[in-house]
């Protein structure tokens, strides 16, 4: 049994811009952290009253926090990840959702977390809950962290699934928007999770399991 989930809204409400400014704070410079944050301040506004979409805005400035870890080396690269994800990731994480996944990988299923996020800030996540990790990829050149590729999302998201599992279909998938849409439609039992209203209505009109509340208008 393959199980695949989404991790942005669907494992958690928390954000990787957020944990890398935190850690800057309190690694490299206040100073610096504040600036990063009033720089996006502006496109966050436009992401929140949902004039941009907010999750390709969460993409964009994760990638962009990247470049603020200084002198990259895999150990500090790992020091990052774990602090974003204890110090906001996992605290604002979605605990009815997980104890789904907790509970397939329990029963024998192979379970995996993927995601636009970088494989490094997944991965003392899904450590977490027993999870493989199939992400964006990155590589450290000159003491740089960067992305390697495309960013994996919309349909490249299921399609590095397929790929890497040598299979046409996993059994149950979750994600919470409508560009989880792809994932969701290659399960045999597609879950969505606190769906956008444009998820949630395909989701009631082809009998989709929906978990979470949300509004049905668009």
């Amino acid at each position: 049994m393959i199980v695949v989930s989404d991790m942005m809204g669907t494992l958690t409400t928390g954000s990787p811009f957020i944990g890398v400014v935190d850690w800057v704070r309190h690694n490299q410079s206040k100073a610096e952290a504040n600036w990063r944050l009033a720089s996006v301040l502006p496109s966050y506004i436009l992401a929140k009253n949902k004039i941009i979409n907010g999750q390709v805005w969460g993409q964009n400035v994760m990638i962009k926090s990247l470049g603020y870890i200084k002198d990259a080396t895999p150990e500090k690269v790992r020091d990052v990840s774990e602090w974003l994800v204890e110090r906001d990731l996992w605290k604002k994480r979605r605990e009815d959702v997980i104890a789904r996944l907790v509970a397939h990988r329990e029963a024998g299923a192979q379970v995996y977390i993927a995601s636009s996020m970088v494989e490094p800030f997944i991965e003392p996540f899904a450590k977490r809950i027993g999870a493989e990790v199939i992400g964006t990829p990155t590589e450290i050149v000159n003491g740089k962290l960067r992305m390697v590729g495309e960013i994996v999302a919309d349909e490249k998201k299921i399609e590095r699934v397929l790929s890497r599992l040598g299979v046409e279909r996993v059994d149950v998938a979750y994600g919470d928007t409508i560009l989880d849409a792809p994932m969701l439609e290659k399960a045999d039992h597609p879950v969505a999770v606190y769906p956008d209203a444009l998820l949630k209505r395909i989701a009631v009109e082809r009998g989709w399991e929906i978990i979470g509340d949300t509004p049905t208008k668009l």
